[in-house]
């Protein structure tokens, strides 16, 4: 049961954190940066997909390790750590193959991949563990 917990929460935080830099803090520096390269409008399916399999990552290398003997700043780190890889790969491949792929944004993405799954690991260990007593 708390790992559905874990999953909910963690799935809400991810996404509502994500949907606010995405739609209102960074969205001039991402368009600015990468032009015709953004579709019009997101393709939802496939921005849905990604979040139900990248959350349960997150569960599954994070939250439930931080569960079974860890912390919130446990639970933080290794979210952080998933970021900074996962985030890492999409966009340090982007620059290895796509002609005018900008160096900030990858270093901004790498980043907010990182506080953003760590936040999200953490936000999802406190919530499973506050409903686990």
């Amino acid at each position: 049961m708390s790992y559905i917990v874990a999953y909910i929460a963690t799935a809400v935080v991810f996404f509502a954190i994500d949907y606010v830099w995405l739609s209102r803090i960074a969205v001039d520096f991402y368009r600015s940066r990468m032009g015709d390269m953004l579709l019009a409008q997101p393709n939802l399916a496939a921005a849905g997909l990604f979040y139900l399999v990248y959350v349960a990552g997150i569960v599954y290398f994070a939250v439930a390790p931080a569960l079974s003997s860890g912390t919130a700043l446990s639970a933080f780190a290794a979210g952080a750590i998933l970021g900074l890889i996962a985030y890492g790969t999409y966009d340090m491949t982007n620059l290895a193959t796509l002609r005018n792929w900008s160096m900030a944004v990858t270093v901004v993405d790498i980043a907010w991949g990182a506080f953003l799954t760590g936040t999200a690991a953490a936000a999802g260990y406190m919530v499973a563990m506050h409903f686990s007593r």
